[in-house]
């Protein structure tokens, strides 16, 4: 549909978006890990899938896994799953997205909340893909629920900033966030209902936007306004820098005619 490359929002709150940078790094080096090591072995990276990615028919007790492959709880494929991905575009379209929208979120939330906010999206998002298809046994994976949340939450936090994006992998325009994200969000919905069947989890993008937009107003700093609103300062309130410096009274004349 679009492919974002940059959105001129610069940083207010933080100087560098270290778990934006960190978070792409960890999915950068565990994708290198299991690519190498399945390369040759479909089957090991199948493996690999299954072991960490979400399934819904073994979260909801419906199916077990392999007993060699069971190397995590259950419940930690919420979030593990959401560090594997299938191939390199697969991998690089979802780090484009955190690259991009990732830094304003982290600068609106703080590095700590941040990462938290990441890692609920992405859960909330297996908890959707899950409602969908409780009996699916194929995993789930990538981190495209997370990054849906960092959407939904730029979107909350930034409609008005114009982002440059290529339509159609061909056109470059500058529209704002809204348009942009805003046509993001009706296609996913619309791809659930037309694509049911497809190998992309539309819920779980569908359920991380959701998680993201509603999480934003509870995990944002309070100084932090929504929907690019200005901070007004109060009528009576007097800044330092309105404040004119006084002007200094002429020193006193010593000598003749002074008092």
């Amino acid at each position: 549909m679009f492919i974002p490359l940059h959105d001129q929002n610069s940083l207010v709150h933080i100087r560098l978006q270290f778990v934006t940078l960190a978070l792409i790094a960890i999915n950068v080096i565990v994708w290198m890990v299991f690519a190498a090591s399945g390369a040759g072995d479909q089957n090991a990276l199948a493996s690999a899938y299954i072991s960490y990615g979400y399934i819904p028919a073994v979260a909801g007790d419906l199916k077990d896994i392999p007993a060699e492959l069971a190397v995590i709880p259950v419940e930690a494929s919420y979030i593990t799953y959401a560090f594997m991905h299938a191939d390199f575009m697969h991998l690089a379209g979802n780090m484009l997205f955190l690259w991009v929208f990732g830094d304003n979120v982290e600068d609106a939330m703080g590095h700590v909340r941040f990462l938290l906010f990441y890692i609920l999206c992405a859960a909330i998002a297996a908890y959707a893909h899950g409602v969908v298809a409780p009996t699916s046994e194929s995993p789930l994976i990538g981190a495209s629920g997370a990054t849906s949340g960092i959407v939904g939450a730029y979107l909350m936090l930034h409609p008005k900033v114009k982002i440059w994006v290529l339509v159609l992998g061909r056109i470059p325009l500058r529209l704002s966030a809204l348009w942009v994200l805003g046509g993001w969000i009706a296609f996913q919905i619309y791809s659930l209902v037309a694509f049911y069947d497809s190998d992309v989890s539309w819920a779980a993008h569908i359920g991380g936007f959701i998680a993201g937009a509603g999480l934003v107003f509870i995990m944002k700093r309070s100084d932090v306004p929504l929907f690019d609103r200005k901070v007004q300062t109060p009528n009576a309130v007097i800044l330092e820098d309105d404040v004119e410096p006084k002007t200094q009274e002429n020193p006193r004349k010593w000598g003749r005619g002074a008092s």
